[in-house]
């Protein structure tokens, strides 16, 4: 089964593959997609740069992939990943470290 990218762009869940933990989330496009099939390591579209980036090319930090699931609707990835270091540009392990007080 192959993503459908009639509607544009990919939602990607990335995870951790050994403590589920979600690591980012990020935009494929058909050529992002096929480079990750084709390297094991992911690639994505950079909505604000317009172009394509191979996450951790520049920091080191890549993430090797494990295994990539579609969702029901096959316009949503959850790609489980062996990270070689922080995914978050800001250094932390996940992106998603920032809680939101009540």
């Amino acid at each position: 089964m192959e993503p459908d990218f009639s509607k544009g762009l990919l939602t990607t869940v990335v995870q951790d593959d050994q403590t589920k933990e979600v690591l980012m989330v990020a935009w494929m496009n058909q050529e992002s997609y096929q480079k990750t099939k084709a390297s094991g390591q992911t690639w994505f579209w950079s909505r604000s740069r317009k172009e394509l980036w191979h996450k951790g090319a520049t920091s080191g930090n890549l993430q090797d992939v494990v295994k990539m699931t579609l969702d029901c609707d096959k316009d949503t990835l959850l790609v489980e990943v062996k990270p070689h270091g922080p995914a978050c540009h800001t250094g932390h392990r996940s992106c998603f470290y920032q809680s939101i007080d009540e």
